[in-house]
């Protein structure tokens, strides 16, 4: 086990937290920021939601005498050239500038200085009343997403997640290599695209024949059919893990007679398909907490989409 500082998005107050769970188990953290105890390094670039992932050096109160004692401590020689980056999250409350600390780790540091290209960077992140310090591993860049953007791909329609929310819905999953991924309202296949690129398996369905054939152009080679998502032709105890963003209005292809039955005949699907103790990630436009039947609700996130829209996200554990 590894113990690592993340750097987290502020995009969110929970979400980037909650999706740590999917590589380590999270030990201590504060705003925008975490340390957790993991199986490799490796994993942590699978994250959507994180900016940076650090070995972790250490951690003090956040002032300038506690500072020097880690820095001295440390003793660091760097291992050719480095950098000193400073992050003041906004709940911050040492009141030194960023470009004084960072002039003042670059003076504790042995090694020569390079701002523009360093072979090594070491990072202090200031949130609330602490500092935690941590030498840089992964850069998590956008880039990677951006460039999936849903109207860069062969098959388009309004209103699909955008890759690093369904990434981070993924995560929620913890599904892992290998093991199979399940989105029963596919779509465009957004979320089946994240798991594969996490080396899950994946099928999908829907019960949109046209949505089914473009998540077909999308991914040629997963297994997407055409099915009742309360009827979905996939054994019992099949699936390690489904993540889904549910129907939200009336214009949506249905074969129910209502949303709410829609919905209850889902979960009840849901249910079965899923391996006991194993997870599904329920993304949909109303709280329904209290229609989760036999799931266990491990956890619950909001998030406002616009003005009209929040989403709702629910984590649920099959008992």
């Amino acid at each position: 086990m590894v113990t690592l500082l993340f750097e987290l998005s502020g995009e969110h107050p929970s979400l980037p937290r909650a999706e740590l769970e999917c590589v380590g188990e999270v030990v201590e953290g504060s705003t925008q920021v975490a340390i957790a105890e993991c199986a490799s390094v490796e994993e942590a670039g699978r994250l959507s939601l994180s900016h940076t992932v650090m070995t972790y050096l250490g951690g003090c109160e956040a002032n300038l005498p506690a500072l020097d004692d880690l820095l001295t401590t440390l003793n660091i020689n760097a291992h050719g050239t480095f950098s000193a980056r400073v992050k003041k999250i906004h709940d911050a409350v040492m009141p030194a500038s960023k470009e004084f600390l960072e002039k003042f780790i670059g003076n504790r540091i042995k090694g020569s200085v390079n701002l523009s290209c360093p072979e090594e960077e070491y990072r202090l992140i200031v949130s609330g009343s602490h500092c935690y310090f941590g030498r840089a591993l992964v850069h998590i860049s956008r880039g990677s997403y951006n460039y999936r953007n849903p109207l860069r791909r062969p098959f388009f329609h309004p209103g699909v997640m955008l890759p690093r929310m369904a990434r981070a819905m993924v995560n929620l999953s913890l599904v892992q290599k290998g093991e199979l991924l399940i989105d029963p309202f596919c779509g465009t296949g957004g979320i089946l695209q994240e798991a594969l690129m996490v080396g899950a398996r994946i099928a999908g369905a829907d019960a949109n024949r046209l949505m089914v054939e473009g998540c077909r152009h999308n991914l040629p080679h997963a297994e997407v059919v055409v099915a009742d998502a309360a009827h979905m032709p996939f054994p019992s105890g099949s699936t390690d893990a489904v993540v889904t963003d549910f129907p939200y209005g009336q214009s949506v292809w249905i074969h129910s007679e209502s949303m709410d039955l829609l919905y209850r005949e889902a979960l009840n699907e849901v249910n079965r398909i899923l391996k006991p103790g194993r997870r599904a990630v329920i993304v949909t436009h109303r709280d329904i907490r209290n229609r989760v039947g036999s799931f266990r609700l491990l956890q619950f996130h909001e998030t406002r989409i616009h003005k009209s829209l929040t989403r709702r996200i629910m984590v649920l554990e099959k008992v």
